[in-house]
């Protein structure tokens, strides 16, 4: 009949057979790992620092490796304007729906306003494109993203040296050619303005030139209001387009006009510009992500068509960014009360300065004869100290100060309670 099963002993070899190929398949898979050819990559630079400063049980210990601000406590510090808008949107009862692709519109003209000035004539004539980011790191990666694809000149960005670490990963993942030009100097732990200069020169026409503009990471280190201008007029001359990173806006000097004096000196002289905007510093708004990108445009109609390809771009990245924070930065922005408030990002200012100006003091009184100036002619939340590789590891193994291995200090971990002990430590390294 054609019903009748096969030979018992066919079919059990059959059976066998598939189970032995199955079986040796699954071996082989296991001895070979999708991802067996995946490397160890190495520890995150700040985050070893912190990780390390954690394991030491010394109670004088300092961490002088991330950059978040805190106060004269040692504690994360939220804004009393940043509590109070939050208390007003929840009283609103809102929804969480999703924010358009270029992100909450209250929030993006709140923050063009802010960098270039209110009734600026670019945002009041709709020359710019604005868009909401991820913060300063996402604002930065549009920006990469948009010149690689329409930027008509050469791929290439060039960057400071030294420049802050996540920039050079950030650009080449966007696909631009990644090149330096002199900055900072070592000898003085200054500004190379010469050097910055000669490079600047030498770039080819049609390149893209990156610019801090203020509180340079991580050195400290800005150019002057007369040297903004020589610059100014060199990168014109020189046919480069200016990509502004502008991450401290208000938290650099304590002053939000003065802070974004760089970029609205450029565009006064005729630039037009990229620009990539941060709240965490300035906000505190650290783990809300909250950011924008500008491009400043010729025309209105050449604004909507570059916005159009920034939504674009946008799009198959992330999608819609962020509520909270972009709700809480309009609010604290759009409200004349509380941006009068805003002062309070003085006060951070104010004491980080206070905290240079210590350290300053308290190294000369521990008897050092080493020019200690820069700390004080640096700003920001970083500072470039000039000791070596040998004298930061024996400062953190002999004295439990952690820090990066180039110097770097952030000033935000100082604290009137251990300013003292840090000088002191500091002196015996480099004495």
């Amino acid at each position: 009949m054609h019903s009748q099963k096969l030979p018992t002993a066919f079919t059990i070899l059959w059976k066998n057979h598939g189970v032995s190929t199955a079986a040796k398949s699954t071996a082989s898979m296991r001895a070979s790992s999708w991802w067996s050819g995946v490397e160890m990559g190495p520890p995150d630079a700040i985050l070893g620092v912190t990780e390390a400063y954690k394991r030491d049980s010394n109670t004088n210990k300092i961490n002088l490796g991330a950059g978040a601000y805190r106060d004269d406590q040692g504690k994360p510090y939220i804004l009393p304007t940043v509590k109070l808008a939050e208390e007003r949107i929840s009283k609103r009862n809102m929804d969480h729906e999703y924010a358009p692709i270029s992100g909450v519109g209250d929030f993006t003209k709140a923050s063009i306003n802010l960098a270039l000035g209110d009734n600026n004539q670019f945002s009041s004539n709709g020359l710019n494109a604005t868009v909401q980011a991820i913060s300063g790191t996402g604002s930065l990666r549009i920006g990469g993203a948009f010149l690689q694809k329409w930027f008509p000149g050469n791929k290439d960005i060039y960057l400071p040296v030294p420049t802050w670490g996540n920039h050079i990963p950030l650009f080449k993942h966007s696909g631009l050619q990644v090149k330096t030009y002199r900055y900072y100097e070592p000898k003085t732990c200054g500004f190379d303005f010469k050097g910055a200069l000669d490079d600047i020169s030498k770039i080819p026409e049609q390149s893209i030139i990156l610019l801090h503009a203020c509180a340079h990471n991580p050195t400290g280190v800005d150019p002057r209001p007369e040297q903004w201008a020589e610059l100014s007029k060199l990168i014109k001359d020189r046919k480069l387009f200016p990509f502004f990173d502008m991450a401290y806006q208000g938290f650099a000097s304590g002053d939000i006009d003065r802070d974004a004096a760089a970029v609205r000196l450029f565009l006064k002289d005729g630039h037009r510009v990229a620009l990539a905007q941060s709240y965490a510093k300035n906000m505190g708004l650290y783990g809300e992500r909250c950011g924008a990108f500008s491009l400043i445009c010729d025309s209105k109609e050449e604004a909507d068509r570059v916005m159009s390809q920034l939504k674009i771009l946008i799009r198959p990245m992330y999608s819609n960014p962020p509520i909270h924070g972009a709700r809480i930065a309009a609010e604290i922005l759009t409200d004349a009360g509380l941006r009068a408030q805003l002062t309070e990002v003085k006060g951070m200012a104010d004491r980080v300065i206070s905290m240079r100006t210590q350290l300053r003091d308290n190294l000369k009184k521990e008897g050092s004869t080493k020019d200690w100036s820069h700390i004080t002619d640096q700003i920001g939340m970083f500072c470039f100290t000039g000791m070596t590789p040998d004298q930061v590891e024996k400062l953190t193994k002999e004295h439990s100060v952690y820090l990066t291995k180039d110097g770097r200090i952030a000033i935000v971990g100082i604290t009137s309670k251990n300013v003292g002990y840090l000088a002191h430590a500091m002196h015996q390294v480099t004495k």
